[in-house]
């Protein structure tokens, strides 16, 4: 089978992101990505809009994403779809249209957990990124999951310690918000913390036992600060933009490497990755690489097109998959809640 080229259409269509890519024997031929724009003037995704718009994307994007391939449908091996955790209605789009594609080519279906394809995304074959041995740790962080997850194969995943509410990405955009930024604000709060001083304004970091994580009260903590000073100062988000942001984001950081430092001594496991939207951040990766210095890890940290929702990670699970015949059939359904763990 590994002399025989193997073609992998996976889809993505979790949130609000419409995505469609083929892969062949674990390297990325197209990665094909619609954004809707229409949920920024909502502050946040509003799941009927996006599931409509996934409606009107997914045809041309994957019809784009098989021309990019330079390969003809009837070449594709199997066809994997992002089975859940998201938006149930997103979901169902992606999971309806890969169940009729796959019938109308008579090629097997894959159903892929979302959450696997982020820590996957690192065994896409690709020079510039190098691939973590077993066992490594992952720390998983998006708009919707914080996680730091011990990885002993490719399917076999261990939960340590997650957050017990809000994730790490909506601590940035519910700060940003606060600050009044526009949605997205994660890469915004990011974008000026650059310019700040990361000491100038000191927030507390939740006290959380275990490798658990915690970023209500922070994100509560930041409200009221920001309210006092504008009370005394209504000009002074404006006047110290920069200061907050770096002050905002270097907690964030802190708070997610003090856990993480704390999982690599109890599993003496120095191989550290680090997936999902939020692993775009410039800061954690400039952090991340440090620690390879001073603490001798070794840290893997995947392409920028990989961390955000794409169907390049949905395709190489599928790959994956596809290598143990771990097939799928119609009957499967998508599923809005799935632990890493779920296969």
């Amino acid at each position: 089978m590994k002399n025989k080229s193997i073609y992998i259409l996976g889809i993505e269509s979790s949130c609000d992101d419409t995505s469609a890519s083929v892969i062949c024997n674990g390297k990325i031929l197209s990665n094909v990505v619609a954004t809707q724009e229409i949920h920024a003037k909502y502050g946040g995704v509003v799941p009927e809009l996006a599931s409509r718009a996934h409606q009107q994307n997914i045809v041309p994007v994957i019809q784009q994403a098989i021309q990019q391939a330079n390969i003809d449908k009837k070449d594709l091996n199997a066809i994997a779809f992002t089975r859940g955790p998201g938006l149930m209605g997103s979901l169902l789009v992606g999971t309806s249209f890969a169940k009729s594609l796959s019938l109308a080519l008579d090629i097997p279906l894959i159903a892929v957990n979302h959450m696997q394809g982020h820590v996957l995304a690192h065994f896409i074959e690709d020079e510039s990124m190098q691939k973590p041995p077993f066992p490594f740790l992952c720390l998983t962080i998006s708009g919707g999951h914080t996680q730091i997850v011990k990885i002993t194969n490719y399917f076999t995943m261990e939960v340590l310690g997650e957050t017990l509410d809000d994730a790490v990405g909506e601590a940035y955009d519910k700060s940003a918000k606060i600050l009044g930024l526009p949605y997205p604000g994660g890469p915004l709060v990011d974008k000026y913390a650059k310019l700040g001083n990361a000491k100038a304004f000191k927030f507390t970091k939740p006290k959380v036992d275990g490798l658990n994580f915690s970023f209500s009260g922070l994100k509560t903590g930041i409200l009221y600060f920001i309210q006092k000073k504008v009370k005394e100062n209504p000009n002074f988000i404006e006047e110290n933009l920069n200061d907050i942001c770096a002050s905002i984001q270097y907690t964030i950081v802190k708070i997610l490497f003090d856990k993480l430092k704390k999982a690599v001594e109890e599993t003496e496991i120095n191989h550290i990755a680090i997936a999902g939207g939020v692993s775009a951040n410039s800061e954690i990766r400039k952090v991340l690489k440090s620690y390879e210095a001073s603490l001798g890890w070794t840290t893997y940290i995947p392409k920028f097109e990989f961390t955000t929702d794409n169907a390049g990670m949905i395709a190489i699970v599928g790959y994956l998959k596809y290598l143990e015949n771990n097939f799928s059939n119609t009957s499967t359904t998508a599923t809005a809640r799935l632990k890493v763990n779920d296969n």
